[in-house]
């Protein structure tokens, strides 16, 4: 057998190989357009009202500087009568939730009560000044990082367009589609850049060109947007926790129930700090609140050092109180511990050094995300990459309307493009668009809705 006969089944290999490439490429061009065309306006209202959240902090603090801070000069009232202060101002029916002590000098308390009709994670905060106990404000507070009502309302546009549950489609399909296509287009981009090096054309700046350099530069800011996103989203976030659970990747929490007889948690050094600062006395009664004060001070002696801290009482008799820290910056300061109140003792804690490394990622992801964890850089850094991703869909739908008129006639229907594929990368293909299906659903509804649009437009376009 000569060298020549081989040649023949080469050149079939050959073949072969640039028809599957050139299938793959059809493939992932038809569902990045897709991706582009239908999902593209949700990215783009999540761009937007992302980045004006991250830019808004500065803002709020000027808009309601009048309620955040104070001018009095002197020491702090104990936090029993701030927080009777705020009991006064509201009446007998008002349920206490929290209390977050003013974190320097300056700033007010706010103490935090419970009402219907508030969403979750919304409570109604009466800011007191702890030095004249004078009440400075009466606002809706939201979630751990307590923000105020604008940032509020923009949380809200990001999270779930203001449509509750329902809303909350909108960013986790978003979040879903974002990171696959961010990588398809850089794939996209590198074939087109292999033809232009053996062509050796120098290529004008076009929206085309400009589209795939942005994409290319933020790529992996869009990657980690979509997976933090997709952390706290409500389907394809359920299956985040589910997976967590099962690998031991979970959170770690503390334990509020008491029980009788068990021993209290040692202390170790920080029992001379307590008995130093005389909390061997006898124990206010279970309805004052001076209990506030005893629980900050036997936290404080327990390691919780982060000047913004947030104190819970107990929701039934056999209950610990709970402090945790809510420092969402750069070093993470999220400790917490739950005290039993009558024995003066801490009972269970979570500190943030034990956590799992991925309990820890997750925990700086979100907060990178939410434009917190490195302060004013991080905003910035946050607010560029939120730009950018809005030119770069703004670039998509310029470069969509101009080419129009030809729209399906240079690319290949999704569904031909993966008859093209071998039986083997076609069996691969469904089973990972199962996979992925499962584990973010609304990514898998809207590609059978994709394959649906194809479909029809395949056989419109045959007949």
């Amino acid at each position: 057998m000569t060298t020549q006969s081989f040649q023949p089944a080469r050149d079939g290999q050959a073949i072969a190989g640039r028809q599957s490439v050139m299938a793959w490429q059809a493939l992932l061009m038809r569902l990045h357009f897709y991706i582009g065309l239908f999902v593209g306006p949700f990215i783009l209202v999540a761009a937007l009202t992302g980045t004006l959240y991250v830019l808004t902090p500065q803002i709020e603090s000027r808009l309601y500087a009048s309620q955040l801070y104070n001018s009095s000069q002197g020491p702090a009232q104990p936090l029993a009568a701030q927080v009777a202060a705020a009991q006064a101002f509201l009446g007998p029916q008002a349920r206490l939730f929290a209390v977050r002590p003013a974190k320097a000098d300056g700033w007010n308390t706010r103490v935090m009560f419970s009402q219907k009709g508030l969403g979750d994670s919304e409570s109604r905060a009466i800011f007191v000044d702890p030095v004249s106990l004078q009440i400075k404000g009466d606002l809706i507070v939201y979630g751990t990082s307590g923000v105020l009502p604008l940032r509020t309302t923009l949380d809200y546009l990001h999270r779930n367009l203001m449509l509750g549950e329902l809303g909350r489609n909108y960013s986790e399909l978003a979040a879903s589609w974002l990171w696959l296509a961010a990588l398809g287009g850089v794939w996209l981009w590198w074939r087109a850049r292999s033809r232009s090096a053996r062509v050796a054309v120098r290529r004008p700046l076009t929206a085309r060109r400009l589209h795939a350099l942005v994409g290319l530069w933020i790529m992996i800011g869009l990657v980690f947007f979509s997976a933090t996103g997709l952390t706290w989203s409500r389907w394809a976030g359920e299956r985040v926790s589910q997976v967590r659970t099962q690998l031991g990747w979970i959170t770690p929490s503390v334990s509020t129930q008491l029980q009788p007889g068990v021993p209290a948690m040692d202390m170790g050094e920080h029992a001379e700090h307590m008995a130093a600062q005389g909390m061997s006395m006898p124990m206010p009664a279970a309805g004052d609140p001076a209990r506030f004060d005893l629980v900050q001070s036997i936290a404080r002696a327990g390691g919780i050092d982060a000047s913004e801290i947030e104190i819970r009482p107990p929701r039934a008799a056999n209950q610990a109180w709970t402090v945790r820290e809510v420092d969402r910056s750069w070093p993470t300061q999220v400790d917490t511990v739950a005290i039993d109140a009558d024995r003066m003792s801490i009972t269970s804690r979570a500190d943030f050094a034990s956590f799992p490394l991925i309990a820890k990622l997750i925990r700086w992801g979100v907060d990178a995300h939410m434009g917190v964890l490195f302060g004013l850089a991080n905003q910035i850094l946050m607010a560029v990459f939120g730009i950018a991703l809005t030119g770069l869909i703004v670039l998509g739908y310029v470069m969509w309307w101009r080419r129009r008129p030809a729209a399906g006639s240079g690319l290949a229907p999704l569904t031909g493009a993966f008859l093209g594929l071998s039986p083997v990368s076609r069996a691969s293909l469904v089973l990972l668009a199962m996979l992925l299906g499962w584990s973010l659903p609304l990514m898998g509804a809207s590609l059978l809705l994709f394959l649906l649009v194809d479909v029809l437009r395949w056989k419109r376009a045959s007949r």
